[in-house]
């Protein structure tokens, strides 16, 4: 579904209140938070029950329908698409703004009292149905978890089957690590919490802590599963026709292998035959669903920040080296892309911002290692810049011009690791607006990038860095400035990152992290700008050392140029000035050895990649 195509969901939300009215005792309201199981961003399509329901196809939402309404909740990243997405069936609440509630505040404040709400157990996380079926008796409504989901009803027979592709082992020359290493770590934390196993739910968890890949979810190199960690066992939730005898060799022994539908099932025997208890606990990530902990005993679960997210997000030396490699090759695809696309528009071409993404995808396609994109390209000209998450509709997407920004967010999947880059560019003459927004996000990107910090500081700090050059104009952007960004994972991955969710505060910035930095500002009906490139968490070397904290500081790994014709150069201050240059001749120096069999792009790094 294209950005800015809309669904009639008439006869979609008619059969669900159908169905809910059938229910004995009615169900008054239905929320749909997740769209699947797993609580993966980027949901298999078999999985994209909110999309299917309300016509949203954005990544972050929470749907509520009620005998007469229907509620569509997302945050600022959304706003405008969701606004073109939803039909005349839906209420966009734009969460964030003076006076719009959250979808639990909605459901636990603004609803009549002794209404009985529906919720699909295995798509709400067990922490989020505990605060809401506190804060619902105090209406004396109740919390009804439903046996069946009923928009996979609604659905029927035209839901995608589930895929079930090959599962691929990683080799450790990647991974840095032995998947028994990764075991073996794990089991110690779960010794030191005093837990005697866990639930592993989360796709990229699984994916990470197993050494395995796969393809079930398209830009993400996951499959469909679940682990279950003891002290003494590891077992893996897999349709055994993905795993391959490659694969089986290597688990080994040590890991048994469990249809993927009968994780529920095995964690009602495995509670009983440990003898859990509030004493003997298993431990459960944050985002384990209800229906999880049901099945372990919400008595007998310990809820914590997931350990195999604390330490996936810590990359080792071998990854860091990946990283860097795989952004210099990225780098190369950018130049050769960006040099073919401004000749073309030269010479008068007229290209559909589908058609360019599609050539992007084709230079990356010819590197080593390559294994796919990493999310859809958001190739936008103009206003569809404004949009933060746009995707071009192939046949029906606007067509690139000279005289507008050009807005290009894109990333890919190498074995080695995983890019995620944006530049804005200028064919024609920016404009003097243009021009200063642009410099305004760069001097933020330049301010997190020179940033110098001391251990235990969080990306919800220094969130505001990058803010003040566009706040000094009355500026900003509904999104945050930066996502940790997985080793040949999801390009989206926790616990930390930059940015103003204050669920960013809980998870210090630590050396070996990844993350984004891509502050911006749209005009809505004008233009979009995003600087972005991927920095990797060191330790600094300062000349004190304050309080014994230790300090630390980025690493940028992307390697394209940033168009000086769209800065406003008087704003920039000398030290900006010097940034910017050092960074054009590092992105020279790594990125033209690349080029030498592609003169235009090598002539257009040259002229990109100038002092000024």
């Amino acid at each position: 579904m294209a950005s800015g195509q809309t669904v009639d969901t008439s006869r979609r939300l008619a059969a669900l209140r159908e169905l809910l009215e059938r229910k004995t005792p009615k169900i008054d309201v239905f929320v749909l938070l997740q769209s699947s199981s797993d609580f993966s961003e980027y949901p298999s399509r078999s999985d994209e029950r909110r999309a299917f329901i309300s016509g949203f196809n954005g990544s972050a939402g929470c749907a509520v329908v009620t005998d007469n309404n229907a509620y569509l909740f997302t945050d600022g990243r959304y706003f405008l698409q969701a606004s073109q997405q939803l039909d005349k069936n839906w209420t966009l609440m734009k969460q964030g703004l003076p006076d719009v509630p959250t979808w639990q505040e909605f459901i636990s404040t603004k609803l009549e009292s002794g209404k009985r709400i529906g919720i699909d157990p295995s798509l709400i996380s067990a922490a989020d149905a505990k605060s809401l079926r506190e804060s619902l008796q105090k209406k004396d409504s109740e919390l009804a978890s439903l046996d069946k989901n009923p928009v996979d009803v609604v659905w029927g027979d035209d839901r995608p089957a589930r895929i079930k592709n090959k599962v691929f082992h990683l080799d450790v020359k990647y991974s840095g690590r032995s998947s028994q290493e990764k075991l073996t770590a794990l089991r110690e934390q779960l010794t030191k919490k005093k837990t005697v196993g866990m639930v592993v739910n989360m796709l990229d968890e699984v994916a990470w802590l197993f050494n395995l890949r796969g393809s079930d979810i398209d830009f993400n190199p996951v499959f469909l599963a679940y682990a279950v960690v003891t002290l003494d066992k590891a077992v893996l939730f897999v349709d055994s026709e993905q795993i391959t005898d490659p694969v089986r060799a290597h688990l080994g022994k040590d890991v048994e292998i469990q249809p993927y539908d009968s994780i529920l099932s095995y964690l009602k025997e495995l509670s009983n035959t440990l003898g859990l208890s509030e004493n003997k606990r298993f431990l459960l990530g944050n985002n384990a669903s209800l229906a999880i902990a049901d099945a372990i005993g919400i008595d007998n679960a310990l809820t914590s920040p997931s350990p195999v997210a604390d330490a996936k997000a810590i990359k080792n030396s071998t990854e860091i080296t990946g990283f860097r490699e795989s952004h210099v090759r990225d780098g190369a695809a950018l130049a050769r892309y960006f040099a073919w696309l401004e000749a073309q528009l030269d010479a008068g071409a007229q290209l559909s911002e589908s058609e360019a993404a599609d050539k992007l995808a084709e230079y990356r396609s010819e590197l080593d290692l390559f294994k796919g994109l990493s999310f859809p390209t958001i190739s936008s000209t103009g206003p569809n810049g404004a949009i933060i998450h746009y995707e071009p509709e192939p046949g029906n997407c606007a067509t690139i011009r000279k005289d507008q920004i050009y807005l290009c967010d894109s990333g890919a999947q190498f074995i080695d690791g995983t890019t995620d880059v944006t530049r804005t560019w200028h064919f024609g003459t920016p404009t003097e607006e243009e021009k200063r927004a642009f410099t305004r996000v760069l001097q933020g990107h330049i301010a997190i990038d020179t940033l110098v910090f001391p251990n235990g500081t969080t990306g919800f700090a220094i969130d505001p860095i990058a803010r003040l050059p566009l706040w000094q104009d009355g500026l900003d952007y509904r999104h945050g400035t930066g996502h940790g960004v997985g080793h040949f994972l999801n390009v989206h991955e926790g616990p930390h990152g930059i940015g103003q969710r204050i669920a960013y505060n809980n998870t210090p910035l630590k050396a070996g992290m990844t993350v984004s930095n891509e502050p911006g500002f749209y005009k809505d009906g004008h233009f979009g700008i995003r600087i972005e490139n991927v920095v990797i968490v060191r330790e600094a070397q300062t000349p004190n050392n304050f309080g014994d904290k230790g300090y630390l500081s980025f690493e940028h790994v992307t390697m394209c140029p940033i168009q000086t014709k769209l800065v406003a150069q008087e704003l920039l201050s000398p030290a900006e000035r010097v940034w910017l240059n050092a960074y054009h001749e590092e992105v020279h120096e790594k990125i033209a050895p690349l080029l030498a069999n592609d003169p235009r792009a090598l002539a257009w790094l040259a002229r990109e990649c100038a002092a000024i």
